[in-house]
Parts: structure tokens; C-alpha cells; sequence
């Protein structure tokens, strides 16, 4: 993904805008690339600190979760209605203000989050679920687990999607068992319906409020991944009319499975042993009394949190990748790999910040890390929708009504806020994730002042 110009997009026919790009995706496909980006590493590994915040209510942050996220993909919709073009949040934000440094700000955010998702993927995957398997030191395997993305990335994207399908067809079988043991086990007698109305936060009154945020925050974490398709505009058939229909449908989609997934977890699971597992999922398996065999869940759980981290790892170098082409960054990170025409350099630094990242936090603080740095990026996206009003396009788009966006930017900001509960560190790691940044953009205007350029 590359990060924009302040070029317009060319003139629109009945497909969107000139593009250099084949159309090759459909209606179908699309909304299957939605599911695929949004499910994965959350549901599979933070439920159960989602439940540890909130307590046997945790279908309650996911609703409101899904609330904030259905508000922001209508943003996102409009947006991509109007410039159906690759960038997506650093070319609506470019648009939209016309600050440069801003759009930088928002296209490393994104990669950033990109990074700290598969961060917590690796810690998720040298968890509970391959202690499975065996019982490995857990930082070796998430650092080895990077490295192996790497170089899976390094060998090219046609190999990376392949395997991506693959995954996504696992994880959602993965998701669709637990609903289905859960219902079995409904149905026969099991679980406590009362743990569903239990709150526990850890205090009463406004602690109560910032606890139910707390948790929201955190499992906005499973929601994030639609945001990426809109890198797909380029490439889509009649994305002004593919679009709005793809994104509310595979928000919907995961949503209503999240939910129900969080109901039979709370169900059939204390949210205590929830809170206590990084592989919580597995513990509402063994919960069901079910002859379904963990091992076999287990090993579709590690397929799961390996896919989200392989796209988001993808993602993150292609648009290191992007920001050097436009000079954004240094000119040297954008070098390929002879032969394998893959981006080298993009690749060799996101996985040294996901490195840095694994060995500084767990699942808990890299999931809310990833939610925190989107949601800033959503309160932007949602504001840009409202200024960007003003620029008329000659082709037909959705247009959300005005309010969604400005409660869109009103919840995100609120989730990003310290009323979210959120720990010290998350602010901390996202802080330190922006000043590389900027120390590496100011290298780069540096050397381009140096060279007259």
C-alpha cells in the first residue's frame, strides 16, 4: 500500500477512477477479503482479558465494540465511494487537510498497528494454545514466529496470499465450532445464563464505567482489520457499488459471530479462568464436555493468529514500502530483493519493530496498543469525512448520514482517552512507535534538504 499525492483521482468511469491496476475482485470475493482481514488474533486471544475487565458480561464491549466500528466503516465507505483509490486513511486525511506531516502521522500510525497485531499474534501463538503441542520458552517461539513471517514475506506476496486463504478458511471453522459446541451445550442443560448480567470491574460507580470502557477498548482490538480493504479500491469491480455492500457486510458478519462467541465463552467459562489462559478459546472447549479433540481446535487456533499476523505484517512492509517511494521516508527503504521483487528493507525494519515489540509486551498490552493507535486513526478518518464534504465528485457514492461519523469520532476519541483504563505502557509503547517514526522522517527531509531535492 502506498501512501498518497495530492493528485486527484483521474477521471471516474463506471468502475471508479482510471487505474493502472486490474478490476479482478468481485462483489463475493470482497466481502470475503473483509472477514478474512477482521477475524483472527482478537477473538482467538484477548477474549479472555477482555473478560478479566469486564466480567461474565463480555458480550457487552464487544456490542459497543462493533457499535463504534459499524459507525467508522460507514466513514470509511463514503470515503472509498468518492476516491476509489489505494491509501486509504493517509489519502482521506491528505485530502482532507493538506498537511503532509499529518498524513505521515496517520499512514506510520496505521503501519504501527499493523505491527503491534502481529506482535500479540506471536505472543498469542507462544501461548496456551501450542503448550498443546509442547511446552516451548514462549519469547523464543514468538521471536522466531516473526522471523518466520518474515520470511515468508520475503519470498513473495503470491505465496503469502495463498497461504492467507487457506488460514481464513481455518479460523472461521475455528469460530463456527465454538458457537456450535456452545449451542449443544445450551441445549442439553449446561452452562449458568446469570454469569451473562454479572459486571466486575474491580470497584463500583465511575469505576464501573471506565472498567466497561476499559474492556471496549481492548476488544475493539478483534474489530480492526476492515480499514485495510479499502486498499483493494484499485483492484475491485464497481467499487463505488461493491463497497458499502462488502464492508456493512463483513462488519456484520464478524460482529454477530464475535458476539456469540462471547456469550457461549461467558456462558460456559468463569471469566476469571477466561482471564487466566491466553488460550481461552480452548478452555470453552474443554468447558463444552464435547468429544470435539483440543488439539485439533488448538492447531486451528494457531492458524488463526498466524494469518492475522501474516497479513498485518504484509501490510506494514508494503506501506513502509509506499511511504519511501513518496519519499516520505528514506529512498533506501523502499529497495527490493532482486528476483523475489519483494520490498528488502521495508520488510528487515517492520520485523525488527515487531521484534522490539514482542519482547516488550504481552497479548494484553499489544492487542490495546493496536486498538489505541486505530482508534486515533478512526477519529481522523471520521473528522475528514465531515470536511471533505466540501470536494463534490462527478461520480455517484454512499453517503452516511451526518451523525454517524461524528459519534464515530466521539467514541473513538473516547476509547483512545484515559477513561478507557487503559495501562500506562500502552500510551508509553505507542509514544515511543511515533518518535521513530518522526526520527525517521526528519532523517529523510534532512537528506533531501541536503540534496537540493
Amino acid at each position: 500500500m502506498q501512501t498518497p499525492s495530492t493528485d486527484t483521482p483521474g477521471p471516474a468511469g463506471p468502475s471508479g477512477p482510471d487505474t493502472p491496476l486490474r478490476r479482478a475482485i468481485g462483489p463475493k470475493l470482497l466481502v470475503l477479503l473483509v472477514v478474512g482481514d477482521i477475524l483472527g488474533t482478537g477473538v482467538y486471544a484477548v477474549t479472555g482479558k477482555v473478560a478479566g475487565k469486564v466480567g461474565g458480561a463480555l458480550w457487552l464491549p464487544f456490542v459497543i465494540g462493533f457499535g463504534i466500528a459499524a459507525l467508522t466503516a460507514a466513514s470509511y465507505v463514503e470515503l472509498v465511494g468518492k476516491y476509489p483509490k489505494a491509501a486509504g486513511a493517509a489519502l482521506y486525511t491528505q485530502k482532507a487537510f493538506r498537511v503532509p506531516f499529518l498524513t505521515f502521522l496517520v499512514a506510520f500510525m496505521v503501519m504501527c498497528s499493523g505491527l503491534s497485531s502481529a506482535s500479540a499474534a506471536a505472543r498469542a501463538f507462544s501461548g496456551d494454545y501450542l503448550r498443546t503441542f509442547a511446552d516451548l520458552p514462549p519469547t523464543l517461539v514468538a521471536v522466531v514466529f516473526v522471523l518466520a513471517l518474515a520470511a515468508l514475506n520475503l519470498r513473495g506476496v503470491a505465496e503469502s496470499v495463498k497461504a492467507n486463504v487457506v488460514l481464513t478458511l481455518v479460523e472461521v471453522s475455528g469460530l463456527l465450532i465454538i458457537i456450535g459446541l456452545g449451542v449443544s451445550a445450551v441445549w442439553t442443560g449446561g452452562g449458568e445464563p446469570a454469569r451473562l448480567a454479572e459486571l466486575d470491574t474491580g470497584g463500583t460507580g465511575f469505576a464501573v464505567l471506565t472498567g466497561v470502557l476499559g474492556a471496549t477498548g481492548l476488544a475493539f482490538f478483534a474489530f480492526v482489520g476492515f480499514e485495510d480493504s479499502v486498499n483493494m479500491a484499485e483492484e475491485t469491480r464497481n467499487p463505488g457499488r461493491n463497497f458499502p455492500r462488502a464492508i456493512f457486510l463483513g462488519v456484520g458478519i464478524t460482529g454477530t459471530v464475535y458476539v456469540l462467541v462471547a456469550l457461549v465463552s461467558s456462558l460456559l467459562v468463569g471469566h476469571r479462568r477466561l482471564q487466566e489462559s491466553s488460550a481461552p478459546l480452548l478452555e470453552v472447549v474443554h468447558a463444552s464436555g464435547a468429544t470435539f479433540p483440543s488439539t485439533v481446535f488448538a492447531l486451528m487456533a494457531l492458524c488463526a493468529v498466524t494469518n492475522s499476523a501474516l497479513i498485518n505484517m504484509m501490510m506494514a512492509s508494503r506501506l513502509c514500502y509506499g511511504m519511501a517511494n513518496e519519499r516520505i521516508l528514506p529512498r533506501a527503504v523502499a529497495r527490493v530483493l532482486p528476483g523475489r521483487r519483494t520490498p528488502v528493507v521495508g520488510i528487515a525494519l517492520t520485523t525488527a519493530l515487531a521484534l522490539g515489540l514482542v519482547l516488550t509486551g504481552e497479548i494484553e498490552g499489544l492487542g490495546d496498543t493496536t486498538a489505541f493507535l486505530l482508534l486515533c486513526v478512526f477519529a481522523v478518518v471520521n473528522v475528514a469525512v465531515l470536511v471533505l464534504r466540501r470536494d463534490r465528485v462527478p461520480h455517484p457514492h454512499f453517503r452516511t448520514p451526518t451523525v454517524f461519523p461524528v459519534l464515530g469520532a466521539a467514541g473513538a476519541l473516547l476509547l483512545a482517552s484515559p477513561l478507557a483504563d487503559r495501562a500506562v505502557e500502552v500510551y508509553v509503547r505507542a509514544a515511543v512507535l511515533v518518535v521513530i517514526g518522526i526520527a525517521l522522517w526528519g532523517v529523510n527531509r534532512l537528506v533531501l534538504r541536503v540534496r537540493g531535492e
